[in-house]
C-alpha cells in the first residue's frame, strides 16, 4: 500500500486554480475563457470540486489587487520579481485566508506549501510558507493565537 494519500476534491480544485491563475498572470486570459478551457479539456476537473475551483479562480482574479496589497508587506522583494508560480500560489492562499474562514488557516498554509513543492522552485515552498504564515497571523489573529 502506498504512503501517499489521495488528494481531496478541494485539494485538486486548488491545484487547478494555481494552474489557471498562472495562465491568467502570464497571458491575462479572462477567467471565463480559463473556466471554459478547463471544462472542455476536463484537466482533472471531474475528480476535483468544480464549484470550488470556479469560486477560487473568480475570487482570486476579482480580488487580485486587494490580495496583492495584503501580501506586499510580507514579501522580501517587489511583487513584480516573484516567480509566477509562487505568485499564483500566494494569491490563492491569500484569497482563502481572507475569504474562506471556514477553511482552517493551517490547511490553507499547508495546501499552499504542497502546491509550491509540486510546482515551484526548489526552495520556493519555504518562501510561500513564511509569507502566508505572517499573513494568517495578520488576517486571523484569533485563530492563529497571534
Amino acid at each position: 500500500m502506498s504512503g501517499a494519500q489521495p488528494q481531496s476534491r478541494r485539494g485538486l480544485a486548488r491545484r487547478l486554480t494555481v494552474q489557471a491563475v498562472y495562465q491568467w498572470l502570464i497571458n491575462q486570459t479572462a477567467p471565463s475563457a480559463l473556466l471554459r478551457q478547463f471544462h472542455e479539456q476536463d484537466a482533472g476537473l471531474g475528480r476535483a470540486d468544480p464549484a470550488y475551483f470556479e469560486e477560487l479562480l473568480n475570487g482570486v482574479v476579482d480580488q487580485a489587487s486587494e490580495l496583492t496589497v495584503a501580501l506586499v508587506p510580507h514579501l522580501d522583494r517587489p511583487i513584480a520579481q516573484l516567480d509566477p508560480v509562487e505568485h499564483a500560489i500566494l494569491l490563492l492562499g491569500a484569497y482563502e485566508l481572507a475569504h474562506k474562514p471556514e477553511v482552517p488557516w493551517k490547511v490553507v498554509v499547508n495546501e499552499s506549501v504542497n502546491l509550491a513543492k509540486t510546482f515551484g522552485s526548489e526552495d520556493g515552498f519555504k518562501f510561500v510558507n513564511g509569507v502566508l504564515d505572517r499573513l494568517a497571523h495578520q488576517l486571523r489573529p484569533v485563530e492563529t493565537g497571534g
